[in-house]
């Protein structure tokens, strides 16, 4: 088997498994999708299969792809005759005044493409078909991975809303107290006005939390071509992803990595027929002349053939060889660039649940415990208004902290399943 014809191999197959995840979305005919129902909760899987039945990016890519498939049926026809009709001798002077002495010549001309140039030619189409189907695989993972970033943000907003509101409530309690001990004679009256705009400033917060969840919301439903988005929001509690395999050579089922080959492929192929071209093409007549003064008729045979004497076409035949080079180094460097990627996600992943872990173990704890006491001791007089709200904010950013790890947890996991193609990225469509 030639060079050619394994890199071709290799890039189908590459196109085939990057990601049987793509196969449907970007070949499947249109139809129309099922929308959410209102109020459904929304999932993770729910989102991801609104986005692959309903994104326009990845319809978009869909139809590219058709379009490039038809492109190479187109080239594999052959080219169409032509036919002929001349008229001679007619209408002159003397003799030749009408048409008694005219000749007439019905003529067939088929041009031959010498060189292989038409397979070759549907063989280039076919390698940009190829690369068509996986572009919209990159389109598709990459439309997949952006929802599950922007689920877990969505998760993490609506974590953070929910924080706020119990910040406020937490405030409201603490404004009580400090009214309750003004009231008695054992804290000034400057505290309960503190208490106030205290907790009036995270009742504000809470509202524009809420407000960043809406936003969020809208994105993610845009995604898949929704200006409403219909679901409710989704569960806040912890989602515990599996673990990851790290094996360095899952990185090769990366739409990227496919996409890469399948230009070098069509770079060759191109190659190839620049190479074909430098044969000329072979151009055959045939016909019939019919001589009026005498009533005989006559066949006529012609054969033509280009002179390659200016332009053989070698310097676009090398230009294309030079493009092929070039391609076969870009694949290699994806294929670095991709590994690089995926090692620093494990460690990204690794560091991230570690400081989850932390969070949620020593310092959670650790802030509420203070938390409360400082509340009981305001409340006693043992401690002032400043200490307890201290104590309020480091539970809070405390809070904040964990969800914003849990977030970070999640988004890394994600990113690394979207680069070894693992779920739910791993083609599932069920």
């Amino acid at each position: 088997m030639s060079k050619f014809k394994r890199g071709a191999l290799c890039a189908l197959l590459a196109t085939a498994f990057a990601g049987g995840a793509i196969a449907a979305p970007c070949s499947a005919s249109l139809k129309n999708t099922q929308a959410i129902a209102p109020g459904t909760a929304l999932t993770l899987e729910l989102a991801l299969r609104q986005v692959r039945e309903a994104s326009p990016a990845i319809r978009r890519a869909g139809l590219e792809t058709r379009a490039r498939e038809a492109d190479a049926t187109q080239a594999g026809r052959a080219l169409n005759p032509s036919i002929g009709l001349e008229v001679e001798n007619f209408s002159g002077s003397g003799p030749l005044t009408g048409f008694n002495q005219s000749e007439t010549t019905l003529s067939v001309e088929q041009t031959f493409q010498l060189g292989g140039k038409r397979a070759k030619r549907e063989r280039a189409a076919r390698a940009y078909a190829a690369l068509g189907a996986a572009e919209c695989s990159a389109v598709l993972r990459e439309a997949e991975l952006e929802t599950a970033l922007l689920f877990y943000d969505l998760v993490a907003a609506s974590q953070v809303a929910d924080l706020a509101e119990d910040a406020a409530d937490l405030a409201e309690t603490l404004l009580e107290t400090a009214t309750k001990r003004v009231e008695a004679g054992a804290a000034a009256p400057p505290e309960q006005s503190r208490a106030r705009a205290d907790a009036a400033a995270l009742r504000a917060a809470a509202y524009k939390a809420r407000g960043n969840v809406e936003q969020k919301r809208y994105e993610l439903a845009a995604l898949w071509g929704s200006a409403e988005p219909l679901f409710s929001l989704p569960e806040t509690g912890s989602s515990d992803l599996p673990e990851t395999q790290s094996d360095s050579s899952l990185q090769d089922s990366h739409p990227a990595l496919a996409v890469a080959s399948a230009i070098e492929t069509a770079s060759r192929a191109e190659h190839e027929l620049a190479r074909a071209s430098v044969m000329p093409n072979l151009t055959v007549s045939a016909g019939v002349r019919q001589f009026e003064e005498t009533g005989d008729n006559a066949f006529l045979l012609g054969l033509s053939v280009p002179i390659p004497l200016f332009d053989q076409n070698r310097d676009a035949a090398r230009a294309a060889g030079y493009r092929a080079e070039a391609e076969s180094m870009n694949r290699l460097a994806v294929e670095a660039s991709l590994l690089a990627s995926q090692r620093a996600a494990v460690a990204q992943v690794r560091a991230a649940r570690e400081r989850l872990v932390l969070l949620e173990t020593d310092a959670l704890p650790a802030a509420r415990s203070a938390y409360d006491a400082s509340v009981q001791g305001y409340a006693a007089g043992k401690f002032d208004l400043t200490t307890t709200l201290d104590a309020r904010k480091g539970l809070i950013e405390t809070s904040l902290a964990v969800i914003e790890a849990s977030r970070d947890l999640n988004a890394e996991t994600m990113r690394l399943r979207s680069l070894v193609g693992a779920a739910p990225f791993d083609g599932d469509f069920q």
